[in-house]
């Protein structure tokens, strides 16, 4: 099922005027059976097409272009989802930028996962937390006692 999704989108991808820069349909060269995925890049991609909009789970880029940094937060921020992002520049600046993203975690030049810090979404990414503090109180039950006044 996921090989057909992934093989419906990036058709898609094609059919609404995407650039294909590399990959496409099919399995990669020299494979003949399995759920393998070409890798695919698309470019000149704009945020109404269906390859921007959904989360595809598989070896597809689509690059979309940006006139400056407002117009890229903008576009960044319209979506349902928001598990996600990545912030490349200065490290002042960029933390700047990724605190206007509506996303549960954003990495900041190329970093990598901190276990120590919370995992988890906004929107249709989810509202849970895993990892870290945050992930540890998901598990705990909260009492609440009225009643009483402490001296």
């Amino acid at each position: 099922m996921q090989f057909n999704k992934i093989q419906g989108l990036i058709q898609k991808g094609i059919e609404e005027g995407a650039t294909l820069v590399a990959g496409g349909p099919g399995r990669p060269e020299g494979v003949n059976k399995g759920y393998y995925v070409r890798p695919t890049i698309f470019a000149n991609v704009t945020n109404d097409m269906t390859i921007a909009r959904e989360e595809i789970f598989g070896p597809v880029l689509a690059i979309l272009p940006y006139k400056d940094e407002e117009d890229a937060v903008a576009i960044a921020n319209d979506t349902v989802y928001g598990l996600s992002g990545y912030v490349q520049g200065e490290p002042e600046h960029a933390k700047k930028v990724a605190a206007r993203l509506r996303t549960g975690n954003v990495h900041l030049n190329l970093t990598g996962p901190d276990l120590n810090a919370p995992f988890g979404g906004y929107k249709q990414s989810g509202n849970g937390r895993e990892w870290g503090e945050f992930g540890f109180e998901e598990f705990l039950e909260v009492k609440a006692v009225m009643g009483y006044n402490a001296a």
